[in-house]
């Protein structure tokens, strides 16, 4: 629980607007029905409980982005209407409704809800004492929105900075093995929901401690940087690399399997030989391929396609070796250099 609320910011506000409701409006509620102000305490009963479900929602489904924006909704009408009945004193819950709609709902429906909010107010009329106080209630409100503003866009930019250095390489700039973790998952639940096929490679660069001893490790990264940029070069937007760590890499190919898959992975073991290179000469990498098995756990497709690699490194380096059987491709492209496991 405390987990969820330290990396979902919005569930926080929503959690935190939905313990303020309980404490802030349920001795209101009460004391209106006992006072027998029905009206009212109907009103911050449905705020009440239309916050406290939204809460609920939240915590079940994740959808922070929906009920985010239900909740700001709410919260500000739900302000309207308690003013609408009540008069002035109403006029004081709009304030905290209009530092957290930033908060629980994009930029341009928060200020939406702020400037349709206040507008409400306004034309309560009666409800203000003098025209004094209604233009210095609509002034003040809208520096509080204006500043929330400004806040959350500073908050969102810091946390997508944060979110982005948290699941990419700053070497290659390629994704690293957290984002690896979740694509996976993801691109096995896709597979298993529309059959598509899904290929997942490790490779790894050949003697690539020699490089770093031979030559350093600033030619050695740059080797590093040489191999993500150029594999990103030579496959298509849907594949995806990620730094596994160290020189091994992991790539996930979408949409190919059989003759295609030796085709494509006899192309790029060609490619790399030929076009990444160090002060010493030319690299190589071994490779290790897995097809995704209907109804295969992630960890078990990975593992596979590690076996491939060290099947791969044991065999000599400088090879492809598939967990399963491929059907032959090009053999120009791949002479002595393309296995199966097993």
């Amino acid at each position: 629980m405390l987990t969820r609320l330290k990396t979902d910011f919005r569930l926080s506000i929503i959690t935190l607007l939905g313990a303020s409701a309980l404490l802030g409006i349920t001795p209101f509620a009460v004391m209106r029905f006992l006072q027998g102000d029905f009206v009212a305490g109907s009103i911050d009963t449905t705020i009440l409980l239309s916050i406290s479900g939204g809460m609920v929602y939240a915590w079940i489904t994740g959808d922070t982005r929906r009920s985010g924006m239900v909740l700001a909704t709410v919260a500000c009408s739900g302000a309207v209407m308690v003013t609408a009945v009540v008069g002035e004193v109403g006029l004081f819950w709009l304030y905290p409704c209009l530092v957290t709609t930033f908060f629980l709902a994009s930029p341009r429906i928060a200020g939406f809800l702020n400037l349709a909010s206040i507008s409400a107010m306004v034309g309560l009329g009666d409800v203000f004492q003098s025209d004094v106080q209604m233009w210095t209630f609509t002034a003040t409100a809208v520096v509080v929105s204006a500043a929330a503003y400004v806040f959350a866009q500073r908050n969102d930019s810091q946390r997508h900075s944060l979110e982005h250095l948290a699941t990419i390489d700053p070497l290659t700039g390629v994704k690293n093995r957290r984002s690896m973790d979740e694509e996976l998952n993801l691109a096995s639940a896709h597979a298993e929901r529309t059959g598509l096929s899904y290929a997942l490679v490790m490779l790894d660069i050949d003697h690539f401690k020699k490089i770093n001893d031979e030559y350093g490790h600033g030619v050695g990264d740059g080797v590093l940087i040489d191999l993500a940029t150029l594999i990103q070069h030579s496959t298509r937007k849907s594949d995806q690399l990620f730094r596994y760590g160290g020189e091994e890499f992991v790539l996930v190919l979408p949409g190919v399997d059989g003759a295609g898959l030796t085709a494509v992975m006899n192309n790029l073991q060609h490619t790399l030989r030929k076009k990444v290179r160090h002060p010493g000469g030319a690299i190589s990498a071994s490779f290790g391929v897995a097809l995704r098995k209907p109804g295969e756990r992630v960890e078990n497709w990975l593992e596979r396609a590690d076996t491939a690699l060290y099947e791969a490194k044991e065999a000599g380096r400088d090879r492809i070796v598939f967990s399963d059987a491929m059907p032959a491709a090009n053999p120009d492209l791949s002479v002595g250099s393309t296995e199966l496991v097993g």
